[in-house]
């Protein structure tokens, strides 16, 4: 089975995916991984380079901060560029998915909803937290001001339109108690496998 696991920026996505792990789940983060194909593949940068002009990157390496200015500034651009992406990404999950063993995966996508990539998942967990958490953890975390949260945060859907599309909903504002919703969506997932 195929797990789509989603949430807003600053949610805790990463932290429930961790805790999946931890359990002995494969977790296949599309993030991290977009991320290494754009240094890897030379037909995405080319094709970044085309849509966000030559400073899109220094090298091999993408200029993260370049590009983050012009996408979440322009929804056309971050589209095209999300269309360049995505459909990498989509390959080398299904490549990493045959290889594995377990009896579920969990796949970490920030705009699983938003791109219709739930309908490739046989269940969703949606990871919420309260706004102003969110928006003081990703400050902390990115070193950014308010603004820009808030600017990335227009680029997704809010939770409660999230929230009536997904299976199963964890509230992230307590450790402990987070950790407890993933152990009971774990048993429930093996039990639906049996």
């Amino acid at each position: 089975m195929v797990v789509g696991l989603t949430g807003g920026i600053g949610s805790g996505k990463s932290t429930v995916a961790d805790m999946f792990h931890n359990l002995g789940v494969p977790v296949y983060i599309a993030d991290k991984e977009a991320k290494k194909l754009m240094e890897k593949s030379d037909d995405i940068r080319n094709k970044i380079i085309e849509l966000l002009g030559e400073q899109a990157y220094d090298g091999l390496l993408p200029e993260r901060s370049y590009i983050a200015n012009i996408v979440f500034k322009d929804k056309h651009k971050l589209s095209a560029l999300n269309a360049i992406i995505h459909p990498v990404v989509i390959k080398h999950f299904h490549e990493w998915y045959k290889a594995q063993k377990s009896p579920y995966v969990i796949k970490e996508v920030a705009i699983l909803f938003e791109t219709g990539g739930a309908n490739e998942c046989d269940y969703t967990i949606l990871v919420t937290a309260p706004e102003e958490d969110r928006i003081k953890r990703v400050i902390i975390r990115d070193q950014v001001d308010r603004e820009v949260v808030l600017e990335r945060m227009n680029n997704q859907w809010p939770d409660n339109k999230k929230i009536e599309l997904a299976d199963f909903v964890i509230n992230n504002t307590n450790l402990v108690k987070t950790q407890q919703q993933v152990t009971t969506i774990h048993n429930t997932l093996l039990a639906k496998r049996k």
